[in-house]
């Protein structure tokens, strides 16, 4: 079997591109303004057709995936913008030190302003001294941003499109929540062995519903990541080297981030507010 390219954030085919909007260089000085090329940033569609494996590894049909795609020009800033939003807005921003104003202590002048030799001081709490303030320390601060709601949709579907574009990096499973009757991580690593993946490779798995018996069965697989469409998010993208999902994620994606999509409901945007509350919570957990 080949070796499998990597969909980490700095090795993925949507930043190795080289287009980018070039300024003409002025050869000599003179009065006309130079002229600009302009180029349509709209956005496009790509349709990555998958193969659809069994539980025992036999390919029994393909599916595809039509999702939208950011223009060339901008597909690198829309996915950077919203990596770096999703990682952000998990910091708590709780670090705080504590000036010479608040640290306990130091009223008293520690020795005599002269006769002593020393140099004059009058606190022991100065920031020159150990055990003294902190200048210009941390405070607690909030480190939210925000990013539209269409940009941070158009950022997931444009690494999806990203991802499916490599060979063999995308495959499509059929639904095996069933198929373990107990937890059982040997057999979790036969049946990925089965699809070609290497447990040793950063593998993300998309379900609608995980069941007790695979998400018992998967998760001492350090290298794996068992997400649902509430849990799915950019940096699992990036950072994945190959990516399974099922018929049911298939369709999930098509009509959440592929063309045929018209506008959000009051249901999904509570839906995208929960889910940006409870990775926040996550984060808080793990740190």
């Amino acid at each position: 079997m080949s070796a499998s390219t990597s969909l980490s954030f700095f090795s993925s085919s949507l930043f190795l591109s080289s287009s980018h909007n070039k300024i003409p260089k002025l050869t000599s000085l003179s009065t006309t303004k130079p002229q600009y090329s302009l180029k349509s940033l709209s956005i496009s569609c790509q349709v990555a057709t998958l193969p659809i494996l069994s539980f025992t590894g036999e390919k029994i049909g393909e599916t595809y995936l039509d999702l939208k795609s950011a223009p060339p020009e901008t597909a690198r800033a829309v996915v950077h913008r919203g990596i770096i939003t999703d990682q952000q807005n998990k910091r708590r921003g709780t670090a705080s030190t504590l000036t010479r104003g608040e640290v306990r202590g130091g009223g008293r002048k520690p020795y005599p302003q002269k006769k002593t030799g020393r140099a004059r001081r009058g606190s022991m709490r100065s920031p020159l001294r150990p055990g003294g303030g902190v200048i210009f320390g941390p405070k607690p601060r909030d480190w939210s941003i925000k990013i539209n709601r269409k940009e941070k949709r158009l950022a997931m579907s444009t690494a999806l499109s990203s991802a499916a574009s490599e060979r063999e990096s995308v495959i499509c499973v059929e639904e095996f929540g069933d198929k373990f009757e107990k937890p059982k991580t040997k057999e979790f690593i036969e049946a990925m062995n089965r699809w070609g993946l290497d447990p040793k490779e950063k593998v993300m798995f998309l379900m609608m519903d995980v069941s007790d018996n695979v998400g018992l069965s998967s998760r001492n697989i350090g290298t794996l990541r068992m997400l649902t469409p509430r849990t799915l998010n950019l940096f699992d993208i990036l950072n994945s080297d190959k990516l399974v999902l099922t018929p049911d994620t298939v369709d999930y994606l098509n009509g959440r981030y592929g063309v045929d999509f018209e506008g959000e409901t009051d249901e999904e945007d509570d839906q995208d507010e929960t889910e940006e509350t409870e990775g926040n919570e996550n984060a808080d957990a793990a740190d």
